[in-house]
């Protein structure tokens, strides 16, 4: 999972971790991801319209991820955003198709982008 969000193969320590939800709380909303029971990961709408989400191995291809996304997308129009955005690695196919199944459009390598509607 670690490699998913920050392109790195080792695991993060509880420091880290801290400053992590610290930071992501702080700027923006952020979200643990609870299916059936078990914390499962977590979803964040930032301050500059950025979504990113992680979803547990063991808990990807159930559309969990898709939900979420469709959740905070509600949040930015909620919050009167026009646009919102998504960095995922070029080897992150996983996200990019959940991204994309729900309407993100990518916009270069690494970034997907959102409209979103008025009405």
């Amino acid at each position: 999972m670690c490699k998913q969000v920050d392109n790195i193969d080792h695991v993060y320590d509880l420091d880290l971790l801290n400053r992590m939800y610290t930071y992501l709380s702080t700027h923006g909303d952020c979200y643990y991801i609870q299916y059936r029971s078990e914390l499962v990961g977590d979803v964040s709408l930032r301050d500059n319209a950025e979504i990113s989400i992680v979803v547990c191995k063991e808990y990807q291809n159930f559309h969990i991820g898709r939900r979420c996304i469709v959740n905070m997308l509600a949040l930015a129009k909620e919050k009167g955003l026009k646009e919102v955005k998504a960095n995922i690695y070029s080897f992150n196919t996983q996200s990019q198709k959940a991204f994309e199944a729900v309407g993100f459009h990518r916009v270069s390598d690494e970034w997907y982008s959102y409209q979103i509607d008025a009405d």
